[in-house]
C-alpha cells in the first residue's frame, strides 16, 4: 500500500507538472507570435526617408517638429490611463487595442496624405507605444511564479529578434531586390495583420496585479471581514462598496507604495538615471534619421538604415545578456560607472552631430544603443531585485512617465515648431550636452558615496579602538563587493 501511494503520488506530481508546462506553453507561445509580428517592421528604419520621398512629399520641418512630437506627447498623456486599463481590464482587450491601433497606422501610412493625417498615425502609434504594458505583464496573470523568469525571456528575446529580422529584411528588400519604400510599408502592414489575430487566441486572465486578485493574493483584513459578517447582506453590501471605491482604493495603494519605494537611496538613484538616460535615448532614436538624411539624402545615394538598426539591436541585446559577467560591485561603483557610460553616450552622440561622416555616424549609433542596453538592463535588474511584482510595475511605470515627462519638455522647447524649432544638428548638439550633464550628475553622486562610504569607515574604526572590549569587526555595508 505505501509503494502504491508513493507511485500515485509520483505520478500525480508528474502530471500536474505536465498540465502546468502545457498551460504555460499555450500563452507564451502566441505572445511569441505577437511579439515577432507586431515588431517585423521592415519600413521602420527609413520612416523619415518615406516621408520626406515623393510618396508623402513632405519637408524635414514638417516631418521633424510637427509630425513626430506628436507621438512623444500622445505617449505621455495615454501612459498612465493605459496602465489602469490593462490591469482592470485584465490585459487581453488591451493588447487587442494595440494590435488594432498598429493595424489602423500602418493603413494610414499607406494611404493618406497631408501633416494633420500624419499627426493622427502619430497619436495612433503612440497609443500602441503605450499599450506595451500589457504585452509584458500579461503573461504574469496566467502563468506561476515560477514561469516568470523563463517566460519572460522568451517573449523579451523574440521582441528584439522581430524587430532585428524586420530591419534587415526591410534593408535587403531595399538594397538587394530594389524595391520602393512604399513597398516596405505594405509588407510592414501585412505583419501587423498577422500579429492582430494572436492576441484573440489568448485566455482571459482571471486575475491581476491591482483591481482583480485571486482569493489568497486578498488582503488579510478584507477576508477577515468576510468571514465575520452576518447575514449575506453584509457581504453584498461589502462587495458593492469594494466594487464602488476599487480604483480610489487601487490608487491610493499606488501612491503609498510609490512613497515606500523611493525612500530608498540605491533605487532612487537608479530610477533617476533611468528616467533622465530614457528621455534622452528616446530623442536620439526618435531624430537620427533625420540626422542621416541630411548627411546622406537617400535621393541621391543608397542608404544602409537596416544595416544599423539589426547590428545596434543585435548588439544590445548582446550587451544586456553580458551584465551578469560584468566583474563590478554595482552596490559601490554603479554612480560612477553610471558617469563614465552616460559620458561615452555623450561623445557617440557628438560625433554623430560633429563629424557628419555617415559610417562614423552609423557606428556612434550602434555603439550609443548597445551602451543603453546595457546601463538598462543593469538599472533593471537593480530596481527589481528588491520588489515585489506590484511594485515592480509601478516603479517602471513611473520611471517611463517622468522621462516622458522630461522628453516632452525638450521636445516642445527644442523640436516643436510651437517652440525654437532647431535644426537636427543643433538638436543633437543640445542632447550631446544632456548626457554631459547626467553624467556630471552622478560623477558628483558617485565622489559623494564614496567620501560617505571612507568617513563611516574611519568613525567605524575609531569606534573598534576606543572599545578595546568588542572584538567585532567594523561593520560595512559594502564588504560584500571586495
Amino acid at each position: 500500500n505505501i509503494v502504491d501511494s508513493k507511485h500515485l503520488n509520483a505520478v500525480s506530481r508528474a502530471w500536474r507538472s505536465r498540465s502546468s508546462n502545457m498551460s504555460v506553453l499555450h500563452p507564451t507561445l502566441l505572445l511569441c507570435v505577437y511579439g515577432f509580428f507586431s515588431n517585423l517592421r521592415p519600413s521602420e528604419p527609413f520612416l523619415t526617408a518615406y516621408l520626406m520621398g515623393p510618396d508623402k512629399n513632405l519637408t524635414e520641418t514638417q516631418v521633424v517638429s510637427e509630425i513626430y512630437p506628436i507621438w512623444t506627447y500622445s505617449y505621455l498623456v495615454l501612459l498612465f490611463p493605459i496602465f489602469l486599463a490593462t490591469d482592470y481590464l485584465c490585459y487581453k482587450p488591451v493588447l487587442i487595442l494595440q494590435a488594432t491601433s498598429l493595424v489602423v497606422t500602418y493603413v494610414m501610412l499607406l494611404k493618406v496624405q497631408g501633416i494633420l493625417a500624419m499627426q493622427f498615425l502619430e497619436f495612433f502609434f503612440g497609443l500602441a507605444t503605450a499599450a506595451e504594458v500589457a504585452y509584458f505583464s500579461y503573461i504574469y496573470s496566467v502563468v506561476e511564479p515560477v514561469h516568470y523568469q523563463r517566460v519572460t525571456g522568451y517573449c523579451r528575446s523574440i521582441t528584439l529578434f522581430g524587430s532585428a529580422a524586420g530591419s534587415l529584411t526591410g534593408q535587403l528588400l531595399l538594397s538587394v531586390a530594389k524595391v520602393q519604400l512604399l513597398h516596405l510599408v505594405i509588407v510592414t502592414l501585412a505583419s501587423a495583420v498577422v500579429a492582430f489575430v494572436a492576441p484573440w487566441f489568448l485566455p482571459m486572465p482571471k486575475r491581476s496585479l491591482f483591481f482583480h486578485k485571486s482569493a489568497e493574493e486578498r488582503p488579510a483584513q478584507q477576508q477577515q471581514q468576510q468571514h465575520h459578517g452576518e447575514g449575506g447582506g453584509f457581504r453584498e453590501s461589502s462587495e458593492a462598496e469594494a466594487r464602488s471605491s476599487g480604483l480610489m482604493e487601487v490608487l491610493r495603494k499606488l501612491f503609498d507604495d510609490f512613497l515606500q519605494c523611493y525612500r530608498s537611496g540605491p533605487l532612487l538613484a537608479w530610477s533617476l538615471w533611468w528616467a533622465l538616460a530614457t528621455c534622452g535615448y528616446f530623442q536620439v532614436i526618435n531624430y537620427a534619421q533625420a540626422l542621416w538624411e541630411n548627411i546622406r539624402p537617400s535621393q541621391e545615394y543608397e542608404i544602409y538604415n537596416g544595416y544599423v538598426e539589426t547590428l545596434s539591436t543585435l548588439l544590445g541585446a548582446l550587451a544586456a545578456l553580458l551584465v551578469g559577467y560584468l566583474p563590478i560591485c554595482w552596490a559601490l561603483w554603479g554612480e560612477l560607472a553610471l558617469c563614465v557610460l552616460s559620458l561615452l553616450m555623450a561623445v557617440c552622440v557628438f560625433v554623430m552631430d560633429t563629424l557628419r561622416q555617415i559610417w562614423l555616424c552609423y557606428s556612434s549609433y550602434i555603439l550609443f544603443r548597445a551602451t543603453y542596453m546595457l546601463l538598462i538592463t543593469v538599472a533593471t535588474y537593480q530596481i527589481a531585485a528588491s520588489l515585489s511584482m506590484q511594485r515592480y510595475a509601478l516603479v517602471f511605470g513611473v520611471n517611463t512617465f517622468i522621462a516622458l515627462l522630461l522628453q516632452s519638455l525638450i521636445t516642445v522647447v527644442v523640436v516643436d515648431s510651437a517652440g525654437l524649432g532647431l535644426d537636427v544638428f543643433t538638436q543633437f548638439l543640445i542632447y550631446g550636452g544632456y548626457f554631459v550633464a547626467i553624467s556630471v550628475v552622478f560623477l558628483l553622486a558617485g565622489l559623494f558615496k564614496l567620501a560617505s562610504r571612507r568617513r563611516s569607515e574611519q568613525e567605524a574604526l575609531a569606534n573598534s579602538q576606543a572599545e578595546t572590549e568588542s572584538d567585532s569587526p567594523p561593520i560595512s555595508d559594502t564588504s560584500s563587493c571586495r
